[in-house]
């Protein structure tokens, strides 16, 4: 069939409907002028089609013949007469379409109402045949017309390229849907696949599986070859995973160095055989890197689908509880999860007591408790340290706030504890003009130098009681970050504080550290010091820091002191100072007297603290001021005015109450109470 002008292609005839374009298909009246004006409609119609890019086509079901605009042969690439009926039309269409014409039409169920039915549909169209490889993505929509029987009887539409787009929709579609650096499904794709993978095994009654396989030393290979290096490993373990799962099973690059993997009618002992096949993949050879060998080493957490979870985000969620696990293993290795009354109680009880926590806070619940450090040479106290004891204000008994410092630090509450107590503090120091205290600092705060200046800045402002507060910082958090514990160790000291390292001999402890850190006092860890006749091992130990803290123009106290004879033997051996049950037990009373009417600021000084270069060390004759004696036969006086500068923290967005914590933290308590009762700290 030849191309057909643009009035006969869409002239029809018997049934047809009224012609969707108008301008087309009137009845061709006989006069010139009449024929000479339809003559020019369309050829402006022509030169539309044209300039879109674009072929119109009236198909006749009936006989299954196609009208094409003149213009169709250039379109498609290929002679007009070929595609001239609607089965000529679909040999040149790919065999991998997921939808034609023919089907869009014919097997739609939406009825016409008498305006024709809408479609739009894009397929690959192979120009010189199916077998061919040249081929073109085409845009066909259009409207369909009915007969008197209500079937499709008139397809009216056009037709375009639309390759450039195509690849474009393509590409986003793969960013949308796949990682661009391994191929996979990205995170989200894997989300929408796993839910449906519970939802088949739901409806089927079957079994599903998902890991997250993790690599244990990609920050290693950051470190030691760069990120070009890592990220080839990446795409190597993605492609050892990929090559020993089955067809079917889904895999995606959850994030960083993480797959996700989806196993498919998988029951637990077929997950497990299917997991040591992942490790074994990996870990029987090296991987090979434009920078050399590198060894690369999985652990996976993994869970049963449905039994262990009903949705897609509780799945990837227990999943990364089980790799967490399984990271702890000695070795590469896989964890399957498994509920857990105990880890769920324990998740119970960190909730309520964070929110016990901020409760305290708001409510002025938490107190302080003053234990003794004696002089080892007189026995007398030279100054207290200062705990934290939380008040239950439904039995009014103190509980030491120990069990909550973990669960405060790991939700960040801790921050807000340590300025809390640092308030109260310098407020009893202001109060008690006799009183010297030391007061714990978090690891959380000594390791943050944008939280930590806000605690400097409340001592700042309260310049005057400076020189009678020690700042304990735990020797592990001291040497986990020298260059920042320095800076605040000097801080501090600026201010007028003095600094001790606590828990000294517990941790890394390294002389070169000592001396840079330049700290004012050290604190044996209490587990040197007990029972020092029966452990030759820690005596030794214990005689050792003496002497070195001696060297070093440092004073020394003893913790965890509980038998006289222990207290004899550091004190024959030098040790400055002691502090344990023998020597007094810690107490909310305050051992001073009280001075009416004293307040302390809240606002930061004038001078901002700057970081400053180390001094020397300091002299001895400078920590004497640190620890003088105090006269304990005085007795407090009367309660002092109300101390207006104190600030309010705003915790209002917190519950108020939960009085079901009450039982639990006392159930703690007694589980704790011996171990408290040896360390002394809260």
């Amino acid at each position: 069939m030849s191309n057909i002008e643009v009035d006969q292609v869409f002239s029809f005839e018997g049934n047809a409907p009224a012609s969707p374009l108008p301008i087309l298909a009137q009845p061709v009246q006989s006069t010139s002028d009449q024929s000479l004006t339809i003559d020019a409609d369309h050829a402006t119609i022509r030169r539309a089609l044209e300039a879109a890019g674009e072929a119109a086509y009236h198909w006749t079901i009936a006989n299954d013949q196609i009208s094409w605009s003149s213009n169709a042969g250039e379109i498609l690439s290929c002679r007009s007469d070929s595609i001239a009926t609607g089965k000529h039309f679909a040999s040149f269409m790919d065999t991998e379409n997921l939808t034609s014409r023919y089907d869009t039409v014919m097997r739609t169920q939406t009825p016409d109402d008498g305006h024709g039915v809408a479609f739009s549909i894009e397929y690959l169209f192979r120009y010189e045949g199916r077998d061919s490889e040249k081929s073109v993505w085409v845009e066909d929509q259009g409207r369909w017309y009915a007969g008197s029987d209500g079937k499709p009887a008139h397809v009216y539409g056009t037709v375009h390229p639309i390759g450039d787009r195509h690849k474009r929709d393509q590409h986003l579609n793969f960013l949308g849907n796949c990682d661009p650096l391994t191929g996979m499904m990205n995170r989200g794709r894997l989300a929408e696949a796993l839910g449906e993978a519970i939802s088949v095994a739901e409806r089927e009654q079957s079994n599903c599986a998902f890991a997250i396989a993790a690599v244990n030393n990609l920050s290693v290979v950051n470190d030691a070859y760069g990120f070009e290096v890592a990220d080839e490993v990446i795409v190597a373990l993605g492609n050892r995973l990929r090559e020993v799962m089955r067809a079917g099973d889904g895999i995606a690059r959850y994030s960083g160095g993480k797959f996700g993997i989806i196993l498919n009618n998988c029951d637990e002992s077929e997950l497990k055989v299917a997991l040591d096949r992942f490790l074994t993949s990996v870990r029987d050879s090296v991987i090979e890197t434009r920078h050399g060998p590198v060894w690369a080493m999985l652990s996976i957490g993994a869970l049963c689908l449905p039994a262990q979870a009903q949705d897609a985000n509780t799945a990837t969620a227990r999943a990364e509880e089980a790799l967490n696990e399984a990271r702890r293993l000695p070795s590469d290795g896989y964890v399957i999860f498994k509920p857990s009354e105990e880890r769920t109680n324990k998740r119970k009880l960190n909730a309520r007591c964070a929110t016990e926590i901020v409760k305290c806070l708001k409510a002025d619940l938490f107190k302080l408790a003053f234990q003794p450090i004696v002089s080892a040479a007189t026995g007398e106290v030279v100054l207290y340290e200062a705990l934290l004891r939380m008040n239950d204000e439904q039995s009014g008994e103190l509980i030491a706030a120990q069990h909550l410092m973990p669960v405060s630090e790991r939700l960040g509450l801790i921050r807000l504890i340590d300025r809390t107590v640092t308030q109260m503090i310098v407020n009893t120091l202001h109060q008690y003009p006799d009183a010297k205290l030391a007061m714990n600092v978090s690891a959380t705060t000594a390791t943050d130098p944008r939280w930590y200046t806000q605690i400097l800045e409340i001592i700042t402002a309260n310049s005057a009681v400076a020189n009678r507060l020690v700042v304990e910082i735990t020797e592990t958090v001291a040497l986990s970050d020298i260059a920042a514990t320095r800076h605040f160790v000097k801080c501090l000291q600026d201010v007028g504080c003095s600094v001790a390292i606590d828990d000294f001999g517990a941790g890394y402890t390294s002389f070169k550290y000592l001396r840079d850190l330049q700290v004012d006092i050290i604190k044996l860890d209490g587990s040197y010091c007990s029972d020092l006749k029966n452990n030759p091992e820690n005596a030794h130990i214990i005689r050792s820091l003496i002497d070195l803290g001696k060297k070093f123009n440092l004073k020394i106290v003893a913790e965890w002191i509980e038998t006289a004879e222990d207290a004899e033997l550091l004190r024959s051996w030098g040790i400055d100072y002691l502090q344990g049950h023998l020597l007094g037990h810690a107490s909310i009373e305050p051992p001073w007297t009280r001075q009416a009417g004293a307040t302390f600021s809240m606002e930061p000084a004038v001078a901002e603290v700057e970081p400053v270069l180390p001094q020397a060390e300091p002299e001895a004759s400078q920590l004497e001021v640190i620890v003088p004696q105090v006269n304990e036969t005085e007795s407090p006086a009367s309660e002092p005015e109300h101390i207006n500068s104190f600030v309010e923290l705003d915790f209002s967005g917190i519950d108020e109450s939960i009085s079901a914590l009450k039982l639990t933290l006392n159930s703690l308590r007694l589980n704790t109470e011996d171990d408290a009762a040896r360390r002394s700290v809260a």
